[in-house]
């Protein structure tokens, strides 16, 4: 989640959406996202919406207001929020993505009452999926039963590189080695799918470093595995360290070499690529993670938290950023909505195409302007698309077409 806020009109006090925005909601699936915003250190690449327990005051109305202690209660009150501005809408919710942050930086049991409101308020669908990310030194064994025990049932750990000098570069204060451990652990406590996000081209790490890293995630035996290009986000204390020479920055040309490296274990190893930049073991969906394709594909869901983004029939809407001011909106019965956007239909078609040609089944061919047609047409050509299922009416990318995905998308919208 970044750290900036878009422009958007007003949300209205009581966090009311329009009468359409909630007309036949049936065929979409319902989620939700909450955001933890605690960190125990800031990672130096990270743009994210959080903070340290520095970052906040300790005393005073704001400091009470943003504590980590009183997090989950505040949070639930937006879940509570939530069910009034959804109104009578039946759907029970399919999947609960925890993020942040360092949700288990939070007590276990603070985790298990936020999903227990989720479930009070809207229940919970017989084959929910319930994910938490963790950081590796954030957990335990006792840990990891209490949040299977609490209703969790798949886990996500920042592995980011098994090199300690890469993890230096990146800030990460884990022991290389621990989230394997943790890999194992979660099995034990019952999890049924567990996921490591991995890093590629942090400044030093070289092509050995990376294939080493996703040889250790694979050989820990988890049933997906998230692989992303490192961003250097200005602001960060990474792109100062850049700017100021200590660390060189890493060229596109590296970045597709480390792409290559990860189809090539990853595929190698019994895992497919479901979206650009995510692999599950082949032929088992139910390892794919669901919350994420409720984005890709533009369904419901609930972002709770500072800084959260929702979207509930075309109506897109993102959370003030600070702990202190949402937990004072919530406290005050205010929406903690900061601004909002309806999308038009012209807006959804081109979203569809952003997001759904970065998945293995592409987007439909349908959904192109003549002159996207055009283009789609060329990239067929020039081996950035798929054959056969262009011939079936869906643009599906080549592994080529992989590495130029945000080229293409940018052709196929025009």
């Amino acid at each position: 989640m970044p750290s900036a806020l878009p422009d958007g009109e007003a949300v209205p006090q009581d966090g009311a959406l329009p009468p359409a925005a909630l007309a036949d909601r049936s065929a979409h699936p319902l989620g939700f996202y909450l955001h933890v915003p605690y960190c125990a250190t800031r990672c130096g690449y990270c743009d994210f919406n959080t903070y340290t327990a520095t970052e906040l005051r300790s005393g005073g109305k704001d400091g009470v207001l943003a504590s980590q202690e009183n997090y989950a209660g505040t949070l639930a009150d937006e879940v509570r929020m939530a069910r009034r501005v959804m109104g009578d809408d039946q759907r029970k919710v399919e999947t609960v993505f925890v993020g942040g942050g360092t949700p288990t930086l939070l007590p276990a049991k603070d985790l298990a009452h936020m999903l227990a409101v989720i479930r009070e308020e809207f229940g919970l669908a017989a084959d929910a999926e319930i994910t938490t990310e963790a950081n590796p030194e954030s957990v335990g064994p006792e840990y990891l039963a209490s949040l299977r025990e609490a209703g969790f049932n798949r886990i996500s750990f920042g592995m980011q590189s098994a090199r300690p000098h890469v993890l230096k570069v990146l800030d990460r204060t884990h022991t290389p080695g621990r989230p394997e451990a943790c890999v194992a652990e979660a099995r034990a406590a019952g999890f049924s799918h567990v996921n490591l996000d991995l890093i590629y081209g942090t400044p030093g790490e070289s092509d050995d470093d990376w294939r080493a890293s996703l040889e250790a995630a694979l050989g820990a035996g988890p049933d997906h595995v998230s692989a992303y290009a490192l961003i250097v986000e200005e602001g960060t204390r990474l792109a100062h360290r850049i700017r100021r020479g200590e660390v060189p920055m890493t060229d596109d040309d590296a970045h597709a070499d480390r792409y290559l490296i990860a189809e090539e274990l990853l595929s190698a190893a019994g895992m497919d690529w479901y979206e650009v930049s995510n692999w599950a073991v082949a032929g088992d969906p139910a390892a794919r993670c669901r919350h994420n394709e409720l984005y890709w594909t533009g369904a419901d869901w609930w972002g709770a938290g500072p800084g959260a983004h929702s979207h509930v029939g075309g109506v897109r809407w993102w959370n003030v950023k600070h702990p202190a001011a949402y937990a004072q909106a919530l406290a005050e019965g205010r929406s903690p909505g900061a601004g909002r956007e309806l999308l038009s239909a012209e807006d959804r078609r081109v979203e569809r195409i952003l997001l759904e040609l970065r998945l293995a089944q592409g987007c439909p061919l349908a959904l192109l302007a003549p002159d996207g047609a055009k283009a789609a047409q060329q990239a067929r050509d020039d081996g950035l698309l798929e054959r056969a299922p262009y011939d079936e009416g869906r643009a599906v990318l080549t592994l080529r077409g992989r590495l130029l995905a945000d080229a293409v998308v940018r052709d196929l919208v025009d």
